[in-house]
């Protein structure tokens, strides 16, 4: 017995358009994704410029407080500083200096093992 198209069940024709569907929904979700990682890496590689730029602008300022800060330090400075703002200070006399001294006293006993060296004349 012939068989014919009209005698065939409506699954066996639509199974090879729905393969064609879905191979056409995996080949462009690929492409979709592909080009959203491609976006997504284009971004990412703009912001680490954009902060690679940043982080050497701070690195500079942060050295140009530096360097200032260390002129603020320095004696000439601080001497003029005070002369401006009229502080009156000056070095302590050698009767408002307090000395201290420290002693060394001999070391107290430890519980550590004494260390012996013994020398071969071999």
């Amino acid at each position: 017995m012939a068989s014919n198209r009209k005698n065939q069940s409506g699954a066996v024709r639509f199974v090879p358009a729905l393969k064609a569907v879905l191979l056409c929904i995996l080949i462009g979700g690929s492409c979709a994704g592909y080009a959203l990682q491609k976006t997504k890496i284009y971004d990412l590689g703009q912001q680490l410029g954009a902060r690679q730029s940043k982080l050497e602008r701070l690195k500079k300022d942060n050295q140009d407080l530096v360097t200032r800060l260390a002129a603020l330090q320095r004696p000439t400075h601080l001497a003029q500083r005070v002369g401006e703002l009229k502080l009156e200070l000056s070095r302590p006399l050698p009767q408002q200096m307090v000395w201290i001294t420290e002693y060394r006293g001999t070391p107290g006993p430890t519980n550590a093992p004494s260390l012996q060296y013994v020398r071969s004349d071999r």
